[in-house]
């Protein structure tokens, strides 16, 4: 198990949902916790219900200066940054076959795709200046590794291309980190459904929710994550069905393999 104590702890989209449930449990276990959201309110409410001294900060992910600022003024407050849950991440319901490269389209993939990818840099240079090691844990999704059943016809087409590449982007990482030295080790959160402001719209309370969607609390997420950490997991899932919903994929490439007669 991971000793928290007197460790410091960076959780992006802290300011609610799975974000403000990690900072707490983390707070939980001893951790000191920088809540970072650009719902400035939301993170120093998150804040001040840990109290003993967790630090707010106000930022905008889509900003590609975002990262590099806000990590460095996490480090600064305690002088080390022992881990950090990029989690902060945008909802989007809108049909593939209407999509167009819009603002919005384009701020989706700023905040769910890159701003990890920049997180992840700016975290990886912090670490190699200081010869401290660390750990980054990046919350991707079950749309990482399958289309849900649960969530046909709701048009998440373009937030699960996000979120499908924050994985493989989170494996290359890893890849990277370890020939190159980089001290930190990475896992990749991959959520089904838990309940946030990203579903709270469509399903008032949460106990009326469809069983198929296997819903969760965001404190269960957090503390599925936290055990996949002390675990040393690099794929994190919360919910069981994902092995179940990736068949149809490693299925059909299998089908397509034997009928090419390239089994």
């Amino acid at each position: 198990m991971i000793d928290y104590a007197g460790k410091v702890a960076l959780v992006t989209g802290a300011g609610s949902g799975i974000g403000r449930a990690l900072a707490e449990a983390l707070a939980g276990r001893g951790a000191k916790v920088v809540c970072a959201d650009i719902d400035e309110a939301g993170a120093k409410a998150t804040a001040t219900g840990i109290g003993h001294g967790a630090l707010a900060i106000a930022c905008d992910l889509a900003d590609h200066e975002a990262a590099g600022a806000l990590l460095a003024e996490a480090a600064d407050w305690q002088g080390r940054l022992d881990l950090v849950c990029s989690n902060a991440g945008i909802g989007f319901g809108k049909r593939l076959i209407k999509q167009q490269q819009d603002a919005a389209a384009d701020r989706l993939m700023e905040v769910n795709l890159f701003a990890n990818l920049r997180i992840a840099q700016a975290y990886a240079r912090l670490m190699q200046a200081t010869g401290a090691s660390g750990r980054l844990m990046i919350t991707g999704s079950e749309n990482s590794l399958s289309r849900p059943d649960a969530v046909q016809g709701t048009g998440q087409g373009l937030y699960a291309v996000t979120k499908h590449g924050v994985l493989i982007m989170t494996e290359w990482m890893r890849d990277e980190f370890r020939s190159g030295n980089v001290p930190v080790e990475l896992h990749i959160l991959m959520p089904g459904a838990v309940y946030t402001g990203l579903i709270a719209p469509l399903i008032p309370d949460p106990a009326k929710a469809p069983a198929g969607l296997n819903l969760i609390m965001p404190e269960r997420c957090a503390e599925i994550a936290l055990r996949g950490m002390d675990l040393g997991l690099f794929y994190i899932p919360t919910h069981a069905h994902i092995a179940e919903d990736m068949k149809p994929r490693t299925q059909g490439v299998a089908d397509a393999l034997a009928a090419l007669g390239l089994s």
